[in-house]
C-alpha cells in the first residue's frame, strides 16, 4: 500500500547568532517531511545548504516529487537510486526508517541491526568572532568536556590561543570551513597544536586538498566539505584522516551507515556532525554517532527553543532518542 506525503517548511530561532567564514544566521530553516498510511507516520527533517546548491524551496520541489512514487509503493531501498544524495534524500529517508519502527512496533536500531544506542558526548560550537568575544563564550561553556571552535582565517591563531586560555581543561576541535589558505596553512596548524587542539576540519576549500597529501599533518585532519557519500571516500585517502558524516551530507540514514563501513574499511576515523537544526535531524544520526571519534550533534543546544519531545541533553552528554520524537 502507498504512502501519503506532507512537506512543510519551518524556522526556528537560534539563541543569539551563529556565525562561521562563510556568514551569520539569525534562524535555522528547516524541512519536514512526513509519510502515512493513514495510521502510523514517519517523520524526517533536513536543512537544505547553499554551499551545495540548495535552497529550501529547491529541496521542498525534490521532495514532493517523489508524491506519486511514495503512493505507488516506492521503497526505502528504491530511494537511494531515485534521488541524489543531499537534504531532500535525507528528509525522506528519515521518514520511512520512522514509519518502519512505527508499524513494526521495533526501534530503528534493531530493524538496522544495530546494538541499543547509548547517551554519547557531544560538541558545543563556538561561534566565528573576535578572540575576545570567543573567549567569553568559551568561559562560558568550559566545564563541557568538548568544545568546537569555528574559525574563519585572518587572526585564527589569536583566537585558538584565546578560548584555549579561557576554556584550559575542554578538548578543542576546530572548524576552518574552507577558510584557510596553502599560505597560512602551517601557521595556523602550528597555532591549533600549540593549543593542544585534537582534530581539525576542512583548513582548505574542498578543490585545494592535494595540498593536504604534501604536507606534515601535526594535527588529525577530518574532511567536511569534500565528502558527502560513499563515492566521494577514495579519493580522499592519504589527504585527510577523518571524515566528517552529515545525514545532509550522505541524503539519510540508509546510506550514512553504509559510509560509516567503508570509511572504516578505507582507515579513516570518524565523525558525525549536524547542521543547525531540531532533535529531529539529531535522532537518526545518533545511530551512526555510536562508532564516531568525534561526536557533534548539538545543533537544537544553539536554538532558542527545541521541538517537543527533543533529545534530553545533560552537560556534555546526549541520549538517544525516545520513540514518540523518532525511531
Amino acid at each position: 500500500m502507498g504512502l501519503r506525503l506532507t512537506v512543510r517548511i519551518e524556522r526556528w530561532p537560534i539563541a543569539g547568532t551563529f556565525a562561521i567564514a562563510r556568514g551569520a544566521k539569525t534562524q535555522a530553516e528547516v524541512v519536514v517531511a512526513e509519510v502515512s498510511d493513514g495510521v502510523h507516520t514517519g517523520r524526517g527533517e533536513c536543512v537544505p545548504y547553499a554551499r551545495y546548491g540548495e535552497t529550501v524551496g529547491g529541496v521542498v520541489t525534490a521532495i514532493e516529487a517523489m508524491r506519486a512514487p511514495l503512493a505507488d509503493g516506492l521503497t526505502r531501498e528504491a530511494l537511494q537510486v531515485s534521488m541524489p544524495a543531499g537534504a531532500a534524500r535525507n528528509a525522506l529517508d528519515c521518514a520511512l526508517w520512522d514509519f518502519e519502527a512505527k508499524t513494526s512496533g521495533r526501534p530503528v536500531h534493531a530493524l538496522a541491526g544495530l546494538a541499543p544506542p547509548r547517551a554519547l558526548v557531544t560538541a558545543y560550537t563556538i561561534s566565528l568572532g573576535s578572540p575576545d568575544v570567543m573567549a567569553e563564550a568559551a568561559a562560558q561553556a568550559a566545564a563541557r568536556k568538548l568544545l568546537k571552535v569555528k574559525l574563519g582565517g585572518e587572526g585564527d591563531a589569536a583566537r585558538i590561543a584565546a578560548v584555549r586560555a579561557a576554556a584550559p581543561n575542554a578538548e578543542l576541535i576546530v572548524d576552518a570551513n574552507e577558510a584557510w589558505r596553502p599560505a597560512n596553512l602551517a601557521h595556523n596548524l602550528a597555532a591549533c597544536a600549540q593549543a593542544g587542539v585534537t582534530l581539525i576540519e576542512q583548513p582548505l576549500p574542498a578543490g585545494d586538498d592535494a595540498r593536504l597529501a604534501s604536507i606534515a599533518r601535526p594535527i588529525p585532519v577530518c574532511a567536511d566539505e569534500s565528502v558527502h557519500d560513499r563515492a566521494s571516500l577514495t579519493s580522499l585517502v592519504g589527504k585527510y584522516d577523518a571524515v566528517n558524516i552529515k545525514l545532509d551530507k550522505t541524503g539519510g540514514l540508509t546510506e550514512a551507515l553504509a559510509m560509516t563501513q567503508e570509511a572504516e574499511r578505507l582507515g579513516f576515523s570518524l565523525m558525525v556532525g549536524c547542521m543547525v537544526a531540531t532533535s529531529l535531524s539529531m535522532a537518526p544520526a545518533m545511530l551512526v554517532a555510536q562508532r564516531a571519534r568525534v561526536v557533534d550533534l548539538d545543533g537544537p543546544l544553539l536554538l532558542a527553543q527545541d521541538r517537543e519531545n527533543g533529545l534530553r541533553y545533560e552537560g556534555s552528554l546526549v541520549d538517544p532518542a525516545a520513540p514518540d520524537l523518532w525511531g
